[in-house]
């Protein structure tokens, strides 16, 4: 049988591999194969499909409304009239707003806002006897596996 898992590239790793084979386990039947780690960086903009919960629209817009009402307000006094003065102190509002906001995010270390470092994933694959699955799977558990896996296979299956 194949016990599959997943494991940061740390000193638990090493420790798993040496209990495996204080237990019998042979090093030919241990296989740790390392996985590249992204180089992707930090966006300022968010997709639909990554955000990291940070909103550059929230203070824009509502500065914007906030603006644009005092500006149709005040222009009813004006020559140009409410609507014009209400868009041009909205843009002036949401431009505050989202320069406001880069300079919050660019200029100062935001403690939430931080990469995450994740250390390099090490898919680790240990073959061994259905009898010591149970046994191998809870070391891998004990030390810090990320996650641990055994297909189950029909007895009446060829490989």
């Amino acid at each position: 049988m194949q016990v599959f898992s997943i494991f940061e590239h740390s000193p638990s790793l090493e420790l798993a591999i040496t209990k495996l084979e204080q237990e019998g386990v042979t090093k030919k039947n241990i296989f740790a194969i390392p996985i590249d780690e992204s180089d992707e960086t930090l966006k300022i903009f968010d997709s639909i499909h990554d955000a990291d919960g940070f909103s550059f629209l929230d203070k824009s817009l509502a500065l914007a409304v906030a603006t644009g009402v005092v500006g149709t307000s005040l222009g009813f006094n004006l020559t140009w009239g409410p609507i014009i003065w209400g868009l041009i102190a909205a843009f002036i509002g949401f431009s505050i707003g989202f320069l406001w906001n880069i300079c919050v995010i660019k200029l100062t270390k935001n403690s939430r806002r931080t990469e995450r470092k994740i250390l390099p994933l090490v898919i680790l694959v240990v073959e061994c006897e259905r009898e010591n699955v149970k046994s191998v799977e809870f070391i891998l558990k004990e030390h810090k596996a990320l996650g641990v896996n055994t297909p189950h296979l029909n007895d009446d299956e060829n490989l």
